[in-house]
């Protein structure tokens, strides 16, 4: 019976979700246009602090490739 019971309950939310999409399409677009640049800058800071960490780590294995030739010469 829960499934079925599940099944009825998304079936409803999910037509009550479309129509009052419809009903408040301007406000939705409007949500929309202030969560997009939002959106931007937080993935761009998030590429940012990735790519600066990805050019840290490898010269740090620039720094350390030279040590690790040089101990098995001595």
């Amino acid at each position: 019976m829960g499934k079925f019971l599940s099944i009825i309950g998304g079936l409803v939310f999910s037509v009550a979700g479309v129509i009052l999409l419809l009903a408040w399409w301007p406000l939705f677009v409007k949500a929309l246009m202030a969560t997009v640049p939002a959106i931007f800058i937080i993935g761009g800071l998030v590429a940012l602090v990735g790519g600066i960490n990805e050019v840290k780590e490898s010269a740090g294995q620039k720094k350390e490739e030279p040590a690790k030739e040089e101990a098995p010469k001595a």
